[in-house]
């Protein structure tokens, strides 16, 4: 027994010999001591920011939102609690004088933290249409647009083109130019179908051809094809021998998007106002004993183009570091931070404790009851109490309700990007 006991002393002596040597021996090297020690204050310091937040990362909701707006060559960074652009500003005199472009327009409510607006400011504008001119001011992306704010009536089938100005001497303007070239108004009668149209075609074979419409065997056309095209000109298409049937429809405006990252993400801006098109549809009636028992589509004849709406959609990601963090706490992928803040931003200002309705300010603790009709929290679940599975928290804890905000959003739309699309289209989710 006697024995036993002095073979374990020995052998914890060594173990003891065989550790001080160690700490020894990795004591002078000279990266060991700064990383332990690192390691060990990035420990305590992040042991004490959970303790004191409740395990959770601390964020503020939006009381009053930043907005950075650009003019007259400078930025300027404004906390404003003002519910639109217009209102904003109203507020800070910023007068908008004749041609003066805003984007987002002014009726576009400010619901993002570091929201931006630019003020474009108006030029000198020359707009020649023949032998009249008129000036104007105007800060419109587009030649058409341009046009249009000056309340000068154009046809989808105008021309309008900015003329560059590169001596202001010889070409004896201080202004941008804008050249209209008025398409001819025709009268065109398609197989029994009266419809007025617009072209820059010089001789009825022109028109035809720039119309798209193909002259079968048993296809007629008055004035023939030689014939100069004068305003008000009538032309007439017949078929003989063939029951004919016409549809005319409406072209829907064509989109045409840009993205800008001089605009907030979520807003957008109109730069060119789009207006339908007219086409008409040429059916050839299938006959079985003078009875139509079928149509056959022979041509499509567009009669009045349709102008296109440019449309620019703002791009600029630019949220706070407390609202990523809580963002990440929640297992939100990097990708959807743009659409979940968009969201939370506009249902509930980021304030994990507003009932709907709760306006102007975040209350500082949870209410007593949860009605079933009325939404609450970050991205205001109705009834709020839905969200209790995802922790016993949800009542305050922003973490725990963007847990629930994420499996709402896939399980309803598939994914936070389709939930910000359809909250674009209908205001809500």
């Amino acid at each position: 027994m006697y024995k036993k006991i002095r073979q374990l002393k020995r052998g914890a002596e060594r173990q003891k010999i065989s550790a001080q040597r160690f700490v020894k021996r990795y004591r002078q090297h000279p990266v060991v001591i700064p990383v332990l020690t690192f390691i060990g204050l990035t420990v305590i310091a992040i042991g004490t920011f959970l303790s004191l937040n409740g395990g959770t990362p601390k964020f503020q909701p939006i009381i009053a939102y930043d907005v950075i707006i650009s003019y007259d060559h400078k930025q300027q960074t404004i906390p404003t609690n003002e519910p639109t652009v217009g209102a904003l500003l109203a507020k800070l005199h910023l007068t908008l004088n004749l041609g003066d472009v805003v984007e987002p327009s002014i009726n576009t409510p400010i619901t993002q933290d570091n929201f931006r607006i630019n003020i474009y400011r108006a030029v000198p504008v020359e707009i020649i249409e023949g032998a009249q001119t008129t000036f104007t001011f105007s800060a419109a992306s587009t030649p058409r647009a341009i046009v249009q704010q000056a309340g000068i009536q154009i046809y989808p089938a105008d021309g309008v083109n900015a003329v560059q100005v590169h001596n202001f001497v010889t070409q004896h303007t201080v202004a941008e130019q804008i050249v209209i070239v008025p398409a001819t108004p025709v009268n065109l009668n398609i197989y029994g179908t009266a419809t007025a149209t617009r072209t820059h075609a010089q001789t009825v074979g022109q028109l035809l051809s720039e119309s798209n419409i193909v002259l079968a065997k048993n296809d007629s056309v008055q004035p023939s094809v030689a014939t100069p095209i004068t305003p008000g000109i009538q032309i007439f298409l017949v078929r003989s021998g063939t029951k004919i049937s016409n549809v005319q429809q409406t072209i829907p405006i064509p989109v045409q998007t840009i993205l800008d990252d001089s605009l907030t993400f979520g807003t957008s801006a109109i730069r060119q106002t789009g207006s339908v098109g007219t086409e008409i549809l040429t059916y050839q009636d299938n006959l079985l004993n003078n009875v139509v028992v079928g149509q056959t589509l022979i041509q499509t004849i567009i009669t009045q183009p349709a102008v296109p709406e440019i449309i620019a959609r703002g791009q600029a990601v630019q949220i706070p570091a407390d609202k990523t963090a809580v963002m990440a706490e929640a297992g939100i992928s990097t990708s959807d931070y743009a659409y979940v803040n968009y969201i939370v931003s506009n249902e509930s200002g980021w304030c994990p404790t507003k009932l709907q309705g709760e306006i102007g300010y975040c209350p500082g603790y949870a209410p007593s009851s949860f009605p079933d009709g009325l939404g609450y929290g970050l991205g205001q679940a109705t009834p709020g109490t839905k969200m209790a599975s995802f922790g016993s928290d949800w009542e305050t804890n922003p973490v725990t309700q963007l847990r629930w905000a994420t499996s709402y959003a896939d399980g309803r739309y598939g994914s936070w990007e389709a939930a910000y699309n359809f909250w674009q289209a209908h205001h809500y989710w």
